[in-house]
Order: C-alpha cells, then sequence, then structure tokens
C-alpha cells in the first residue's frame, strides 16, 4: 500500500503560480508621460541603413524557454513530492498463540549474595540458584507471554512482556545482586508487577515472585501490594530463596562473613501467596517447578491474538533524484532560451 506520510505538504505545490501574486512586478514609474495620440518623427539622413541595422530575425518557436520553465517547474514537484515522503507500507501480521502472561520477579538485594546453597560439593549464592531454577522455568513456557521486573532499593521493569523467551532469558543472566540496591522493596515490585499485567486479558495474569521474605524498603508493604494484585486478579506464586540457619556466610567486600540477620521470613511470603490465591514453594525444593506448572495450567489462557502493522519503506530518493535531474538540466541552459541576431550590413 502507497501513501504519503505528509500530505498536507502537497498545499506548496502551486506557490510558483501565486508569486506573481504576491510580488507583482514593477509597472511604468508614475512620473512617466506617454505620447498616446501623438505622432513621432525621427530625422536621420540615412533612414534605410538604420532601420537594416536594427533589423534581427525573429526565433520561430521558443524551444529553449519552454524546456527552461518546464524544468523549473519539474524540480519544484519533485522536491515537493520528496517532502510528502512518500512510503510503500508493507504488511506484517504477528500471530500469538493461546498462553498465559507470566510476570517474573525477582529479588536483587544485597541478602541474595548469601552463601546458603551448594552445588557439586561448592558454597554458591542464592541468585545463582534463581537464575538457574527460572531459566530452566523460562525455557519451558513455550506459547506464554513472560516479562521480569528486578527490585532492590527500588524496582524496575527488565522487560516488558513477550513472547521472546530468549531475550528474557538472557536479561534475566545479567541480573547480579545489588544491581537495583541493597534493600528489599518487596512490596513495590508486586505492585509495579500488577499495572503492567492489569493490562492483559483476565484469568491469564500471573506473577511469580522470587525473594527471600524480608522487606525493608519502598512505598508498599507486601501485603498492601497482595491486596492490590487480588483486587487486579493478579494471582502471585512465590519462591523463596535461603535457608534457615542461625548464621549464614554471606560475600562482602571480597571477604566471607556470618551473619544472623540473613534468615527468610517465610511467613511473608505465604501471606502474599494466600492473598491472591496462589502459592508458596521453596526454591530448593526439585517438585517446585513441576507444581507451579500444574498451577498455572489450570487458569485460563488468554485468547490467540493477531496484529497487522504496516512496515514503511521510504521511497523520497525517487523524486529527489528526478529533482536532480532537473537541477542538471537547468545548469544546461542557463540562460533560459537562446536568441538569434540576423547579420546586418555595414554602415
Amino acid at each position: 500500500m502507497f501513501e504519503f506520510h505528509w500530505p498536507w505538504a502537497a498545499l506548496l505545490l502551486p506557490l510558483p503560480l501565486l508569486l506573481p501574486w504576491l510580488w507583482p512586478e514593477r509597472g511604468q514609474d508614475p512620473g512617466e508621460t506617454t505620447l498616446e495620440g501623438q505622432r513621432v518623427t525621427l530625422l536621420h539622413p540615412q533612414i534605410a541603413a538604420l532601420q537594416a541595422a536594427f533589423t534581427a530575425r525573429r526565433p520561430g518557436l521558443q524551444l529553449t524557454g519552454w524546456l527552461y520553465r518546464a524544468l523549473l517547474y519539474l524540480l519544484w514537484i519533485a522536491l515537493v513530492l520528496a517532502l510528502m515522503r512518500p512510503q510503500w507500507l508493507t504488511p506484517y501480521t504477528e500471530i500469538s498463540t493461546p498462553g498465559y502472561d507470566l510476570m517474573i520477579t525477582v529479588d536483587a538485594s544485597h541478602s541474595m549474595e548469601a552463601l546458603d546453597f551448594t552445588v557439586d560439593g561448592r558454597p554458591v549464592n542464592r541468585m545463582s540458584v534463581v537464575r538457574g531454577v527460572m531459566g530452566r522455568f523460562i525455557e519451558g513456557r513455550s506459547g506464554d507471554r513472560v516479562g521480569l521486573v528486578v527490585f532492590g532499593s527500588q524496582a524496575f521493569v527488565l522487560s516488558p512482556l513477550s513472547l521472546d523467551r530468549l531475550a528474557v532469558r538472557q536479561l534475566l543472566d545479567g541480573i547480579v545482586p545489588s544491581i537495583a540496591g541493597p534493600a528489599t522493596a518487596l512490596g513495590d515490585a508486586i505492585a509495579l508487577g500488577v499495572v503492567k499485567l492489569r493490562e492483559r486479558p483476565e484469568g491469564s495474569r500471573v506473577m511469580i515472585v522470587i525473594a527471600d521474605g524480608d522487606n525493608n524498603a519502598g512505598r508498599f508493604a507486601p501485603s498492601e501490594a497482595a491486596t492490590v494484585a487480588r483486587q487486579n486478579g493478579v494471582r502471585v506464586y512465590v519462591i523463596g530463596v535461603g535457608s534457615k540457619q542461625a548464621s549464614i556466610p554471606i560475600l562482602e567486600e571480597g571477604v566471607v562473613r556470618y551473619r544472623d540477620d540473613l534468615t527468610m521470613d517465610e511467613s511473608a511470603l505465604e501471606e502474599i501467596a494466600e492473598l491472591t490465591g496462589g502459592a508458596y514453594f521453596r526454591a530448593t525444593d526439585t517438585r517446585a517447578l513441576e507444581e507451579i506448572s500444574a498451577r498455572i495450567g489450570q487458569l485460563e489462557k488468554t485468547e490467540a491474538e493477531t496484529r497487522t502493522a504496516y512496515l514503511p519503506q521510504p521511497l523520497y530518493r525517487w523524486p529527489l533524484g528526478l529533482a536532480l535531474i532537473a537541477l542538471l538540466g537547468l545548469g544546461l541552459f542557463p540562460e533560459g532560451r537562446k536568441r538569434f541576431v540576423g547579420r546586418t550590413a555595414d554602415v
């Protein structure tokens, strides 16, 4: 499909025709007087020779002059057409299969640096467990729209809801502890995820929260945010990470230290899931992903969507090239038209 992006620029086309009216040529000087009705006689001793000296051959057809004028109009029309931004619209149709809208909310506070998990006999931090567990979960959600929210002292949308699971997985792998600040604004993160999910159809709004349970920053309390999620039909599934050890090692400033304030508050996470009709799981449970997938599979899927977008392909180069050709032609005829004067006899 062809269209002009700025069709209103066509109003400039008749401008050359209006110029004589806007700037009229200078007329006769009002101080001059005419000799209308009077006969002027020129006395000359050789009037025949004088007449022959000022006799010129009149050009038959002023083709060069018409060509010059035509090139001027062609140049103006081509420039206006280029200004109107002609473009060819190519339809692009995107068809999305029925699926769920999953917003994954990941805790990236300093406490996620705690080394209370082991993999192959070596200690790993909580964030490494989250990246591995949720990475496998995202890979298995074919057909679902997945988004990503990261929170620390503040909450940020790292990825909107998208069918590109590979891109979301790559963003998840790039999350490191304290990337959003050292504190934990759990309530703000849930509220932000609800804002993004409420734009989607009801019945498929699902949020998965991964946190260690401690909320010590932000404007929303976790219970208040959970109430907002329930009012907007968002089910929150919570995955708790962290152990119940009394003293937990954590890497701080390159040194492993033991702290007793890094324990996970499971009661707060369970309250969030209960208020929204979701469920609570432990990240160390190998059956957690299967249980979450089974719970989500019982919900109503979003209907299949078909969206058609028109991708513009600019075509201004063609009228602009025509204008350059017209300009080249004007350079070949700088005087407008050539005059042909006949030979006269010497006086």
